[in-house]
């Protein structure tokens, strides 16, 4: 199967990681896309994530509906910051059958070069690149593959500034999550 990974915090999980996924999907050959929460990203500050698990429960209630997506925890069980290199060699080593890609923004392959052993990660996978807002895909490789889907600007930071300010989310995340986050009360 071919299986493309899309990396984030998913502090929340929002309807544009939502669209991105699914146009990756309908426009590529994947079978599945498997949203890898991520504990702690190295090159992010940690101060405003929410609890792990609770955002590994928003991203399976945001994709319950969609039986080509799939949540994953696999970076809660390895060392921390997690590196995607360690995480797509563990992912092959435990599912040989299976052939991994990962999705970028554009705003993300201009910091791709300081990844942990970004030239493995073109030697061994295919990276489908989707738009960001004022970004241009300005990396040429052969493994790099720039994917058309909607050219979206949802930030959770916004949402979350939102949520702390009691404005409304709607129509910026699925219903399931919204209800979730006023259930637990997170991020007030």
């Amino acid at each position: 199967m071919k299986i493309g990974l899309f990396f984030g915090s998913f502090n929340p999980i929002h309807l544009g990681h939502l669209i991105i996924a699914e146009t990756i999907y309908d426009r590529t050959d994947l079978d599945e896309v498997w949203f890898v929460v991520s504990p702690q990203n190295p090159l992010k500050k940690r101060k405003s994530l929410i609890h792990e698990f609770d955002r590994l429960r928003m991203v399976e209630l945001a994709i319950e509906d969609n039986f080509h997506f799939r949540a994953s925890d696999v970076e809660f069980h390895m060392p921390r910051p997690s590196y995607t290199i360690d995480t797509l060699t563990y992912l092959s080593d435990q599912y040989p059958q299976h052939e991994f890609s990962i999705f970028l923004g554009s705003d993300n392959l201009k910091q791709f070069k300081k990844w942990k052993n970004y030239e493995q990660i073109l030697e061994h996978y295919q990276v489908y690149v989707y738009p960001r807002p004022g970004e241009k895909v300005d990396f040429s490789h052969s493994s790099v593959s720039e994917v058309d889907a909607p050219l979206l600007d949802i930030s959770a930071t916004f949402i979350r500034e939102a949520i702390q300010q009691e404005r409304s989310v709607r129509y910026l995340l699925p219903d399931t999550v919204v209800d979730y986050i006023r259930d637990k009360k997170l991020y007030f």
